[in-house]
């Protein structure tokens, strides 16, 4: 979890390697903006996500604590319930965006499903560098307040050297350009 004003961490989960970086919104001392890192039951797989708890500072790192924590104890159920999940959690809180990922190290198949506005981008290299393949389809809502009746969960094949990027708009479009 993070909470502290300039947030940078990584490690290993499996095959994967993971980094974030993070930092509070200008005149904040808390950052509302968390991320998640599980590993599935067995070392079967990974459970990655970014939670951006609605507007600013200690209010909206609740939210995202709150999330967080769900995702925790459900990150072996199918990500429709994950979701489910935080957003019953979540009513009393002021709600929040998230976008959560699975990687399932057997079959390298990437599994992700997003509620609000937290960006995924699935990059695979090419002779010129990085491109973008796929980006996740978020659905409209903010967990914890109004989700869609129906959850939208990609599946796409992985391999290695591809990069998996999740954003929160608090990062400048475009971005993924130059990852």
């Amino acid at each position: 979890g993070n909470g502290r004003q300039g947030v940078v961490d990584d490690g290993r989960l499996g095959p994967i390697e993971w980094a974030v970086a993070a930092r509070a919104f200008p005149g904040q001392r808390v950052c509302g903006d968390h991320w998640v890192v599980f590993e599935l039951g067995g070392g079967s797989g990974g459970l990655f996500g970014v939670i951006d708890g609605l507007g600013h500072g200690s209010d909206a790192a609740a939210a995202a604590v709150c999330a967080a924590e769900v995702v925790g104890r459900t990150r072996d159920e199918p990500l429709e319930r994950v979701l489910g999940q935080c957003h019953l959690a979540m009513a009393a809180t002021r709600g929040a965006a998230i976008t959560v990922v699975r990687i399932d190290f057997d079959t390298d198949i990437l599994q992700w499903a997003g509620v609000g506005n937290v960006t995924g981008n699935l990059l695979a290299r090419t002779p010129g560098g990085m491109s973008t393949g796929i980006s996740v389809r978020l659905s409209a809502g903010i967990v914890g307040y109004r989700m869609p009746d129906v959850l939208s969960v990609g599946r796409v094949p992985v391999r290695p050297g591809n990069l998996v990027v999740l954003a929160t708009d608090g990062v400048a479009e475009g971005f993924v350009d130059t990852p």
